[in-house]
């Protein structure tokens, strides 16, 4: 059984979805701790053919709060954010199917972190099609004091994962002796460029999937885009 594990992220990239579609399961932290100037809640969209940044703004907290334990700020207006969108791909060829799945992931009165990002992630794999198995990692029973190399292959043990893949960002944070020893193969998925047709500009890469999707039909993006990785 291949196994993937990531702290979750605001409509991340395709390579996260990449890595998602490769394995059996994959879970998503919810006990690990909110990265401070990270990715986690905000991410890069297309804007006047350059990329801007749009942000999930959160409640004043604790910097050593987990991701589960903050909370989105009550100034939040979800239709702020849906009308930047909509500003920057109404002409987009796939817009209309896109611009859905955006408003049915910000059509929620969650304001727990966690619990909004997790919602997102599972609608926006439902919408590409991949039928992996997502598990939170808080419900998975193992020691959940270990950390880093160590609480992964608490994890894969108790999964019963026999390949551990990570992105490739992450070779130099485990060893693969550590794994071979303990029955679980550790291999690096790389994500290949990715280039499609934006606006006409030049292009710009790596932006939310929201941004894939806006310019690619999703049948495209599930058979084509999200194998478009190599394994190390």
């Amino acid at each position: 059984m291949k196994l993937g594990i990531m702290q979750p992220y605001l409509w991340p990239y395709i390579g996260y979805f990449q890595l998602i579609a490769a394995v059996d399961e994959f879970v998503v932290y919810d006990n690990i701790q909110y990265t401070k100037r990270g990715w986690i809640n905000r991410n890069r969209m297309l804007v006047n053919d350059a990329d801007a940044t749009f942000t999930l703004p959160l409640a004043s907290a604790s910097d050593y709060l987990d991701v589960r334990d903050r909370q989105i700020a009550d100034g939040f207006v979800p239709r702020t954010l849906l009308g930047r969108f909509e500003g920057a791909y109404r002409k987009a060829p796939h817009y209309t199917a896109t611009i859905a799945l955006v408003r049915d992931v910000l059509d929620t009165a969650e304001r727990n972190l966690f619990a909004y990002l997790h919602r997102a992630l599972q609608l926006t794999t439902e919408h590409l099609g991949i039928d992996t198995k997502i598990t939170v990692s808080s419900t998975v029973p193992i020691d959940h004091r270990l950390t880093a190399q160590d609480k992964v292959l608490a994890l894969c043990e108790t999964l019963g994962a026999s390949t551990y893949l990570n992105p490739i960002g992450g070779v130099d944070l485990y060893a693969r002796d550590e794994f071979a020893a303990r029955g679980v193969d550790l291999r690096f998925l790389r994500a290949l460029p990715v280039e499609y047709r934006q606006f006409g500009g030049p292009f710009v890469p790596w932006l939310s999937i929201i941004d894939v999707l806006m310019f690619n039909p999703v049948a495209d993006v599930r058979d084509r885009l999200l194998a478009q990785y190599e394994l190390v």
